[in-house]
């Protein structure tokens, strides 16, 4: 039985309804994609319909408005000017920073590509002309080599842990392949090749890649598996997850996150607020700054589908850029006294 999606497509106009029939069943997006979705457009329609019914967009009839009877000739009606007034308020009302905005107007340019390109239904595209709202350009936080190392020891020397081989491994591949946590709790037995020289991933849209495994992450898993085996004790279970819970199912996204977080504060790097997915930030900054992997190649390594994406742990480490200020043939020269 599949998840159900964040609105009910009950709860949506027919045309909303079907692109998410068309953004699931063509383009075989996920359910927490087509949720999100969802939720954009549902606040959108209630903007549209409140700015143009003298509701408070910040009250409870806001919240309350029934959009299930919003036709094609309604969106068609939509004009420029109302999606620009609708990511003001999205910045300035519901507080949304520059990364939810973005996702949103995408969210609308989709669907009205859908409506326009795709079945002709509408002729002019409202959304098509508007840029993306302009990022702050932040540098992603990472542990640094010695943190990420201090980080693994604390792991392997936890002697309380029942799931210490299971956790080393995880840890193990987070920050040498770069994963996904859905990607890591996704895979199975049978996605390792029997030389354990690489696995296979299932990413975003559905879409798999092959992570080639160095010394560690074999080590790790040999270790690790030979655990898993032992906890069977000879049961069939028919479970073909890689990584097993304490209750030997397939573990999950939240038990992965408290296992991390865990590990973080008791090597006490808690305060830094990393989370999951900062140890794979940490695995694309270490193999681009210290392993010299062409940016290229990362990307197809994290499965990012442009290249721009990737470009973010092209950024210079603090050391980088002292150790070129020191080798300026001007470093030296003092004032005379």
């Amino acid at each position: 039985m599949s998840k159900p999606y964040a609105v009910p497509l009950a709860e949506c106009p027919a045309p909303v309804r079907d692109f998410a029939a068309y953004k699931s069943g063509i383009q075989n997006c996920s359910v927490k994609t087509v949720s999100e979705y969802l939720l954009d457009l549902r606040t959108f329609c209630r903007y549209i319909v409140a700015t143009r019914n003298g509701i408070d967009t910040e009250s409870d009839e806001f919240l309350s408005i029934d959009i299930r009877e919003l036709d094609l000739a309604f969106f068609g009606s939509i004009k420029t000017s109302e999606i620009y007034a609708f990511l003001q308020y999205t910045g300035s009302v519901r507080r949304n920073l520059w990364a939810a905005k973005a996702r949103k107007l995408v969210t609308i340019r989709m669907f009205y590509r859908y409506l326009v390109n795709k079945t002709k239904q509408l002729e002019v595209n409202p959304a098509a002309d508007i840029e993306s709202p302009k990022p702050k350009k932040t540098l992603p936080k990472v542990l640094s080599l010695e943190e990420s190392l201090l980080l693994l020891r604390t792991v392997a020397e936890d002697r309380s842990s029942r799931t210490v081989k299971r956790d080393y491994a995880i840890v193990t591949l987070f920050l040498n392949c770069g994963m996904r946590v859905s990607e890591l709790v996704g895979i199975d037995l049978s996605d390792i090749n029997r030389e354990m020289q690489s696995l296979r991933v299932t990413g975003k849209g559905a879409k798999e890649r092959i992570i080639y495994l160095n010394d560690a992450c074999r080590a790790a898993l040999t270790d690790y598996l030979a655990e898993r085996k032992a906890l069977e004790n000879g049961r069939d279970l028919h479970e073909k997850a890689l990584f097993l819970s304490e209750r030997m199912q397939r573990i999950s996204v939240k038990t992965v996150q408290w296992m991390v977080y865990k590990y973080l504060d008791m090597a006490g790097l808690g305060e830094r607020k990393l989370s999951v997915h900062k140890l794979r930030h940490t695995a694309a900054t270490l193999m681009y700054q210290s392993g010299e992997v062409d940016v290229r190649v990362l990307k197809d390594i994290l499965g990012h589908e442009q290249l721009n994406t990737t470009q973010i742990y092209t950024h210079v480490s603090s050391s980088s850029m002292e150790n070129a200020m020191s080798k300026n043939p001007l470093a030296n020269i003092q004032p005379k006294k």
